[in-house]
């Protein structure tokens, strides 16, 4: 089973290191190595069915000789293409060689996908394919191309052909329909049609998910004493009275669960999930202050120094009052401030920390650290919260996420923790009013964004590039700062900001709109966690359909934060995924939806790092599965002496060593 790489042939020293390198050390892992998606070559498109933004199998004619040109360090390859129903352009970007291929009359099976770009629909940098089959895609491994990956995994297949064991318990598997394990290795890889891809895929998702869930039971069980919060009862009640808003029945709730966490031997570990402001910082808060009440300092890490910055002001307004020290570290910190926060962390000057990574950096000493938060956790790895916590003796663990999660995944990206969800909204919100806005309505809507500006109100203008680009048809930043200063805005104050900028001039940029120094502020996606301004009643995201749901959504939760009304306009043709984020603003409503549209993997993909979704898990589209091995997890654990459960139980435990043991590698 664990052969070496050096087995197959062909393989030499360098490639088995470019594979060592990708934690790839045996033949197993190899063939553990799933395929991040698929080309189907199998039925090609005619061309008149093509919809902009797809990706799709073509059979076409080269109808036109090849041109090339260059535009600055780009060089411009293109030809015109066509299969009897339709003509399209095709054009490629640095592929000078490709105009060999583009003789006319030639005929090519192309693979690629088709973007609008001035207007009208091109192919853009195609694959050229050989076989209508279903091609495995891999993610990429330095030092390795596509096709030696696929080259080794089929040298690896046939080594294991028949050998690989099926140790999922037969009853088990004939109960749910799953395919021979060895027949599913073999079509994860290379699919002999669709439904041979489907059954291989539901066989190893069901087999990844239970087995997971199984092994995160087991991780919690037997947990030493932690830190133990022992607060007066009327402790809870004494923060809400000293806030200047009442609070909603969910954060009540939630804040009576984490109260018991607090005081409980065990050590918390919960997830806080709330829509976009549904009042997490202010229970976060309190979780903080029943921790400070006990003695314990406090530690709160946040994704971006913008988002730091503003919990670190917002705790100062509320703690500071009642004897509270309030810290700031961030990497943007000097040298002598650094010192000096290291050194009021480690003595206990500090009651509460407000920090971004720098917090888990090795220098950092806590006295007597008893809270850990994370915020925006989709933006942070397991590894990287383990690292916060580790900064105490089994410490209090409490994350938070704004990006709503559907329950059921929830309880696979994060099995590890217990589960708070706020589902209320704080009096005096907002209802946001969204519309989808085709380009030629565009100037009417800048003439809106004036008259907004004329009554004293803000607008954000958000873009998807910060320079312009000639492969990508697509507003950038600056081009848009631009065009909106010397025309659409010539009389408005405008502002912009990137994640290019300095830190010092992104934040000096962001506080003149803050400050209402500014009335609209361009930028990227760098507003879309952390950035406040209850005067801002208009979001405009240009080029929306080259956002993901969950994205658009947490951009239009900048607006509507005060008693104005306020507006989301997302610049775009009208399609599936816009028509949804206009028809509600139910966070959770769009996570499930964008999870049956794109399957939970593409949902979350890489930044769930230590996620069940690196595996074959994140191709999974039957999204019925998480359900049904959820319960099937809690069956077996129910009664762990039988037979199929200790079987379950030992494959779940091997897993579990063998991802502790990738984490201390890596």
């Amino acid at each position: 089973m664990d052969y070496p790489l050096n087995t197959i042939r062909g393989i030499g020293p360098k490639r088995i290191q470019a594979l060592a390198d990708a934690g790839i050390r045996t033949v197993r892992d190899l063939l553990l190595y799933f395929p991040r998606d698929y080309r189907d070559l199998t039925s090609p498109k005619p061309l008149c069915d093509i919809r902009p933004g797809e990706e799709a199998a073509v059979r076409v004619e080269i109808s036109s000789k090849a041109s090339e040109y260059r535009s600055g360090r780009l060089c411009i390859t293109r030809a015109r293409v066509s299969d009897g129903t339709a003509t399209v352009p095709v054009v490629f970007y640095n592929q000078p060689w490709m105009k060999e291929n583009l003789v006319v009359g030639r005929e090519l099976l192309l693979y690629g996908r088709f973007e609008v770009y001035k207007g009208k629909i091109q192919l853009t940098c195609p694959s050229i394919e050989q076989e209508e089959v279903i091609e495995p895609v891999y993610r990429p491994i330095p030092g390795l191309s596509a096709k030696m990956i696929r080259q080794a995994v089929e040298a690896a297949l046939r080594i294991m052909e028949g050998q690989w064991p099926d140790e999922l318990p037969e009853r088990l598997r004939l109960r749910y329909q799953l395919a021979e394990r060895n027949f599913a290795m073999r079509n994860a890889h290379f699919p002999q049609n669709p439904e041979a891809l489907r059954a291989a895929r539901r066989r190893l998702a069901f087999e990844e998910l239970l087995l997971y869930q199984v092994a995160l039971s087991l991780s919690r069980g037997g947990a030493e004493p932690g830190v133990r919060c022992e607060f007066a009862d009327g402790a809870i009640e004494a923060y809400w009275r000293g806030l200047s808003f009442p609070p909603t029945d969910a954060q009540k709730r939630v804040l009576e669960e984490i109260a018991g966490d607090l005081r409980s031997a065990r050590p918390m570990a919960r997830l806080l999930q709330g829509d976009v402001g549904s009042g997490k910082t202010a229970v976060a808060f309190g979780a903080i202050a029943l921790a400070a009440g006990c003695g314990y300092q406090s530690a709160l890490m946040a994704p971006t120094e913008v988002l730091a910055r503003q919990h670190y002001e917002g705790a100062k307004a509320l703690f500071e009052p009642m004897g509270r020290k309030v810290g700031l570290l961030t990497g943007s910190l000097t040298a002598r401030q650094h010192r000096e926060a290291h050194e009021a962390i480690s003595a206990g000057e500090w009651d509460i920390v407000v920090g971004t990574h720098a917090l888990i950096t090795e220098s950092v000493r806590f006295e007597r650290l008893g809270l850990v938060i994370t915020d925006e956790q989709h933006r942070f790895g397991v590894r990287q919260r383990a690292q916060l916590g580790a900064k105490g003796e089994r410490v209090n663990v409490l994350v938070m996420s704004a990006t709503p999660i559907p329950r059921t995944l929830a309880l696979i990206l994060y099995g590890d923790l217990d589960l708070s969800i706020l589902d209320q909204l704080p009096p005096g919100r907002t209802p946001i009013k969204t519309r989808v806005v085709p380009q030629d309505k565009r100037e009417d809507m800048y003439g809106f964004v004036r008259r907004e500006v004329s009554r004293g109100r803000q607008a954000y203008v958000v873009c998807p590039l910060v320079e312009e680009s000639e492969a990508v048809d697509a507003l950038s930043a600056e081009a848009l700062y631009k065009e909106l200063k010397e025309n659409l805005l010539r009389d408005v104050r405008v502002e912009m900001v990137h994640g290019r900028m300095k830190p010092a001039d992104k934040e000096a940029a962001l506080s003149r709109f803050r400050e209402r120094e500014a009335d609209v502020l361009v930028s990227t996606t760098v507003i879309e966690v952390g950035v406040n301004v209850p005067n801002a009643t208009v979001m405009i995201v240009e080029d929306a359909q080259r956002f993901g749901l969950a994205q658009l959504h947490q951009l239009r939760g900048r607006v509507g934060r005060g008693d104005q009304e306020s507006w989301c306009f997302l610049v775009g043709e009208p399609n599936e995924r816009l028509k949804l984020l206009a028809s509600t603003t139910d966070g959770f409503k769009i996570a499930e939806k964008d999870m049956e549209m794109r399957g939970p993997g593409d949902l979350f993909g890489a930044r769930q790092s230590g996620a069940v979704v690196a595996g074959i898990f994140g191709l999974l589209s039957d999204t019925s599965l998480i359900k049904i091995t959820h319960d099937e997890a809690r069956r077996i654990l129910s009664c762990p002496e039988s037979e199929e459960s200790a079987a379950v139980i030992r494959l779940a435990k091997d897993l579990l060593e063998r991802k502790l043991c990738d984490i201390a590698m890596n």
